[in-house]
């Protein structure tokens, strides 16, 4: 099963025409009124990666195939949701199956556009969100403290979770989300356990109007300040402009972008935030046939990232011969590449880098 990063937030900040852009689809309801998503719409999205195409002109291949990334659109959340308001229960459970979370903030103001709240304020918002999700995992730590307490009366190795869930439903009563904790801390450890959905990791998404491209206004920077103080990666962009974008060819997105002063679209930015957000990472093939990207937790050994392409080549893994895209690219033939002590030979306990072009050899 596919990582996944879900989009939510209140209704009608903009998660379905950002999703319906991103996977350049109208699979997803876009309407101006709340729970217009009900069940959760999902799409694979490409990464955006500039290193595949310069590799296929290298080596003259046929097609190129990029990493992905899964998005899972759900239904709007309003106050009272871990009580089942609203479509509380359907959200979280839906949030529940996500491995991250993107969080789409309003950051405009339009008095066409409905807000469940009367009018956009950012940091209310994202306590609404927030504090639900906090709520729903309080409850999901009171039943689990209740079993637990019961288990470490009749096994006392236990005492030691017992108290992380202590401190844990602490900390979660007092509206600090439960990845606030080390990755590798006992509290951490008991939150993924018990499925929690303030352990995910989080990413911001200011959702702004065309005049806020490339200068955001006063709204983005209380989004930030709050993305800061979690540590939490901030993505702004303009639904709006984006649903163009989507519609255009990619020269014509570019001249665009360029037109805007912008780089590179939103919505790539987002997939690259939400890629890594996810711990994921890449390595790259490149032969006639294809380029390819390959989707590897970061930390994988070199066989483990070969059974990504076949498990036979993991089963019987010999050595990943190996080279850096930038000495590829500088040296532009596997022959120059050898010449120059460029291609290395690499075992069973070789992690991969990001951007590794790799050749496995294996028995068969």
């Amino acid at each position: 099963m596919a990582l996944s990063c879900g989009i939510v937030g209140l209704p009608n900040v903009g998660k379905s025409t950002i999703f319906n852009a991103l996977t350049r689809s109208a699979q997803a309801l876009a309407a101006n009124y709340p729970f217009a998503t009900i069940e959760p719409n999902v799409g694979e999205v490409a990464v955006p990666d500039e290193r595949l195409p310069v590799l296929a002109q290298l080596v003259d291949s046929e097609k190129i195939v990029p990493a992905t990334v899964r998005f899972v659109d759900i239904a709007g959340l309003v106050r009272g949701a871990s009580t089942g308001q609203g479509l509380g229960n359907a959200f979280l459970s839906h949030i529940r199956e996500t491995d991250a979370i993107a969080m789409v903030v309003r950051a405009f103001e339009d008095s066409n556009v409905t807000h469940v709240e009367g009018h956009p304020d950012p940091k209310r918002d994202i306590e609404i969100i927030s504090i639900e999700l906090a709520l729903a995992d309080l409850a999901t730590m009171k039943k689990r403290l209740d079993k637990l307490e019961r288990e470490a009366r009749a096994n006392p190795k236990l005492r030691p979770q017992l108290e992380a869930a202590k401190t844990l439903t602490a900390a979660l009563e007092e509206g600090k989300p439960a990845r606030s904790f080390a990755k590798d801390s006992l509290e951490a450890e008991v939150a993924r356990e018990s499925f929690l959905l303030t352990i995910k990791p989080l990413l911001y998404v200011a959702n702004v109007d065309e005049g806020q491209i490339g200068k955001p206004g006063p709204l983005v920077q209380v989004i930030e300040q709050v993305a800061v103080a979690e540590g939490a990666p901030v993505v702004v962009l303009s639904g709006k402009i984006e649903s163009e974008l989507a519609g255009l060819s990619d020269d014509e997105a570019r001249e665009f972008c360029a037109e805007l002063g912008i780089e590179r679209s939103g919505l790539d930015e987002l997939a690259l935030t939400a890629y890594d957000l996810l711990g994921l990472m890449t390595f790259l093939t490149a032969g006639e046939k294809e380029v390819r990207a390959w989707t590897i937790d970061k930390g994988t050994k070199a066989p483990q990232a070969a059974g990504k392409i076949h498990s036979d080549i993991e089963r019987g893994f010999i050595r990943a011969e190996i080279v850096s895209y930038g000495d590829y690219v500088e040296y532009k033939t596997m022959d120059a590449l050898r010449n120059a002590g460029k291609l290395r030979s690499e075992g069973k306990d070789y992690v991969m880098q990001e951007g590794d072009v790799v050749n496995f050899r294996f028995n068969v």
